[in-house]
Order: structure tokens, then sequence, then C-alpha cells
């Protein structure tokens, strides 16, 4: 772990399943519990994420969000896009491709679902096109189970 000022960077192992996720999710909270504003997970030599992977990533953004602290992943392998894709993830939560990257943008707005001047968020696009993945998404963040 990193951290610069108040922005903690994690860096998140090879592969995130079953077997790991509940341990990456507590560590992670530990961080935003520590005070962090932004929590950066770096996700660049991840190459495998489950669905235990995606629920301790979506629950780490509640509690971000929850904390007026803010969550960012970084992603470079195709397979872990597809996933965060696929489950409305990327909708939730910014994704960038390199922690440089990631670094570079304000802090002050960090988190989606609703926060000023960020872009529509998946809440408010599940809420009016009825369902699909950012539903899915939606449904994780909020607690509720998936339609």
């Amino acid at each position: 772990m990193l951290w610069i000022g108040r922005v903690a960077v994690v860096t998140l192992p090879v592969e995130i399943d079953v077997t790991n996720a509940d341990a990456i999710r507590e560590d992670l909270l530990f961080v935003l519990n520590q005070g962090a504003v932004l929590l950066v997970a770096d996700m660049s030599r991840t190459t495998f994420c489950d669905s235990a992977g995606v629920s301790a990533l979506v629950r780490t953004f509640r509690r971000a969000v929850a904390s007026s602290s803010g969550l960012r992943l970084v992603v470079c392998t195709p397979a872990v896009h597809r996933v965060l894709s696929l489950t409305g993830v990327d909708r939730l939560v910014d994704v960038f491709p390199s922690v440089a990257a990631c670094l570079a943008g304000p802090y002050e707005e960090v988190s989606r679902g609703g926060q000023p001047g960020q872009p529509e968020s998946a809440t408010a696009k599940a809420d009016s096109d009825g369902g699909g993945p950012a539903a899915d998404a939606s449904a994780l963040a909020s607690g509720a189970p998936a339609p």
C-alpha cells in the first residue's frame, strides 16, 4: 500500500476470486477507515476477477460513498475490463488505464452515484431504462438483489 497525502493506492493480486475476495474487501475497507479521501484499487496486474471480486469492489464503493470518499480502479487486462463492463461496474466506478492517469484527476468529486458534476450515474441510468447491467451494478451498490 502507498499513501500520497490522503490518497491510498492498494495493489490487488493477480487473481481475485471466492478464495480471497473477502480478505481483499476487508483490506480495502480498512484503508477507507484510515481516512483515505480517495482509494485507488490498482488492478493493473489482475488477470482474473470473478463475481465474488466484483461484489467486493461494489461493497467497497458503497462504503466509500457513505464515508464521502472515492474509489477508482486501475485496470489493464481485457478480461477484467470485460467483467466490469458486463456487470456495469465500469459505469459505477471510474476505471483508469494506469495509476498515473488515475491520480491525475481531481479528488474533490471522486465517486459517481449522483455526485455533482459527474456523468449520469448508473443508478439514474438503471431507473430510466428499467434494467440491464447498470441496474445489476446499481442493485449491488444499493444492497438490493439484482433484478
